[in-house]
Parts: structure tokens; sequence; C-alpha cells
């Protein structure tokens, strides 16, 4: 360590800098580039939301709100998490966040001690891993490339120690798009039970299911309300990126210890996004289902195209990513990445950054308007045979 760097935390000198933001800042003004590297949808946010938002600026209502979110929004919240089976009692239960993100830090703060382990299912969001290890804790990384990129609860069980604190879960996943099927979270559920641990359960892409399927939250099984953290927000299903909301919803003991954290660090989330997301709350749902059909047509047009070209890929239940296999190509995935971007103009993310498992693969956004999704397709072919792009 040199003199300068002896001035910074030692943790935050380990602490990589993110995968996806490397390659977010690669195309930042680049018109000649296809993204289907950062997760946003193409969609702009409903225009009901934005005028909602701009009413209340008009009105003057930029103040603080309560630490704990708008009362309104909350008891909303807990209206739409009873669709899935989960029942949260608004003024104690749900806290309004800065995203999911946030959320996901403040509950690793106030339920991890040094020494306790926490097992994270990769591949899996970047921010995962680094947030778990900042709290002096070991991370425990479960590998699910061998039963297709969707934790079991046997493979879960067999990493449970008694310094096993917490599992954290993400379905629809990011970045391989893959559910857990239902009745095998009905026996994760039960493995939690068993052990008395934690499950802090990602649930951001709940609304972009496909084929018929339906969102089941862990929470909501049997006495699984003791043990879960239901973490979600609008940032994709309402395309909110920007607008930096989210929400956690937890046992009233855990969250007491949560909101004293979200109090010194962030006090409370902007106060014209809460309006903006309570209005696509009431009246949003037709805008999401357009998007979700949308999403649906473009998955479809991304697995069709990856089989053309001999490309493996799992097929993704939900979210919008796809995840195809490249090791044909005898590339790393940051090798394959950096070609792409570099040759082709099209940016995707290696799948290394996600974590265990991930080599070999990249993450490919399908968020994106069709007619570039097609040309990225082609362009991604050209670099695969090895051909060059034609200008």
């Amino acid at each position: 360590m040199n003199e300068r760097e002896d001035r910074f935390s030692e943790k935050m000198l380990r602490t990589p800098p993110s995968g996806i933001r490397k390659f977010f800042e690669l195309i930042i003004g680049r018109e000649d580039i296809i993204s289907l590297g950062v997760g946003e949808p193409d969609f702009a946010t409903p225009w009901a939301m934005r005028e909602e938002a701009w009413y209340h600026l008009e009105q003057g209502h930029t103040s603080y709100t309560s630490n704990w979110g708008l009362t309104e929004l909350r008891k909303e919240i807990s209206k739409y998490l009873g669709k899935f089976d989960l029942h949260y009692d608004a003024t104690r239960e749900i806290l309004v966040t800065i995203g999911v993100s946030e959320a996901i830090d403040a509950v690793l703060r106030a339920i991890l001690n040094p020494g306790d382990e926490v097992i994270v299912a990769e591949p899996c969001y970047v921010s995962y891993q680094p947030l778990v290890e900042l709290c002096d804790t070991r991370l425990m990384r479960l590998d699910t490339a061998p039963t297709g990129f969707v934790p079991t609860a046997a493979s879960i069980e067999a990493m449970i120690t008694p310094k096993t604190k917490a599992l954290m879960l993400c379905s629809p996943s990011n970045p391989t798009g893959r559910m857990i099927p239902t009745e095998e979270l009905a026996k994760i559920a039960e493995v939690v039970k068993r052990h008395k641990i934690w499950v802090l359960s990602d649930e951001v892409y709940c609304e972009l299911v496909y084929d018929g399927r339906r969102h089941v939250s862990i929470g909501s099984f049997p006495g699984m309300k003791d043990y879960t953290v239901v973490l979600n927000g609008f940032s994709k299903a309402f395309a909110m990126t920007g607008w930096r909301i989210g929400y956690l919803a937890c046992p009233e003991d855990l969250m007491t210890q949560v909101h004293k954290l979200h109090q010194y660090s962030t006090i409370c989330a902007p106060i014209m996004s809460q309006y903006a997301a309570l209005e696509g709350l009431r009246g949003g749902a037709g805008e999401v289902e357009k998007m979700r059909v949308s999403y649906q047509q473009r998955r479809n047009l991304m697995i069709s195209a990856f089989e053309d070209m001999g490309i493996p890929v799992t097929e993704p239940e939900g979210a919008f990513y796809i995840f195809p296999d490249i090791r044909k190509t005898g590339m790393t995935s940051e090798e394959f990445a950096t070609r792409l971007i570099n040759d082709y103009k099209v940016a995707v993310v290696p799948g290394n950054v996600f974590g265990a498992g991930a080599e070999g693969f990249v993450r490919c956004c399908y968020a994106t308007e069709i007619g570039k999704l097609k040309e990225a397709l082609r362009r991604f072919r050209l670099c695969v045979e090895g051909k060059p792009l034609d200008e």
C-alpha cells in the first residue's frame, strides 16, 4: 500500500468497481454503438406518472416526506403486495427507499455481524457480493450453473453452517432471466425455516414474466414472513430507473433496525418520485402490461436468433435478459464482450462479472428498440463467425 492509499479504507480498496458500469461508461455519448448492456427499459416512464410528478412540482411539493415514505404510497404498496399473497402492515413493515440497492445495503447492515456467512446464488446482480463483504462477513458463492442457473434447496442446504445468517435470491433473475419453480421455492422455504436464517428476496422483475407464468414470492409460503425480506421497486416494470424509487417489506422487529439506518443515510426517497410511483400503482397496470408483452416478443426474437447461430441459451422465463453461452468462440467472456464493442459496435456485459458459473457467457438486455435489436443480433453473428463488420 502506498502512502496515499494508506489514507483510504482497506475494504474499499479491495472492492472492485461495477463490471456493468465499466461497459456503460464506454458507450456514453457513442451514437454508433447499440447497447444491450445496461438493464434499463427503452420505454419512458408512462405519461400519467410523469404528469403526476409534474403536478406536485407545480404545487411546490418539494419537501422531505416521512422517513418511511408517503403514507398513501405505503398503503398502495401493501395492497399491491397482497396480490402475491404477501401481507405487510403499511405503517410498520414497509419502507420506501432510494431504489432496491439502498434497501439491500440497509438490510445487510441491519442483520450481519463480523464473521457471519451469507449464501449468494450466483450468477447474480453485481452489487450483492461487495455489499456482503463490506459488512466484514463471509461470502458463500452458490454456483447455480450445474442446475440450469436455478438454485435448489439441496444445494443451499449443503452450504449452510452454524455461521450462516442469510440467503440472497433473485427471481426472475438478473442476469439469466430464470425463475425458481414454485415447487423448488417451497422446498427452499422449508430449508430456510429449518435453519432459521433470513432470505433476502429480490423481486424487482416480478411483473416481467412470460408465457402465462405467475410470479410467486418465497415470502408467501406458510411461516415464511418471519424469515423473509421482500425487496422490490419501480425501476424495471414501471420504467423508472432514473427516479430511484424502491421499497422493502419485512417483519417489524427487523424494520426497526433498518429504519434507523435509512434515517441516518438517506432520510427519505425523493418526494416527486414517490408521487409518480403512487400513480403507477393506482393506474399504471395497463402500461406495465404493454411493456411486458413487448419484452416477450423481443425475448422470442433473441432465442430464435441465438438458436440459428448455434449459440446455446437457456430460455429466460422473466426479466429482460438473456444469457447466451459463447464458449464455442474460444474467447473468454471479457474477450468476447471487448471484441464485440470494439469491432462490431455492440455492448453486452461479460458474464464473469456476475460471479460463479458465469464465465463463458454474456448478458444481453433485450429492453432495446426492435430495429436496433435485430441489427445487434446480426453483428453478434458476425462476431461469432469471425467475419468483419460491413461498414
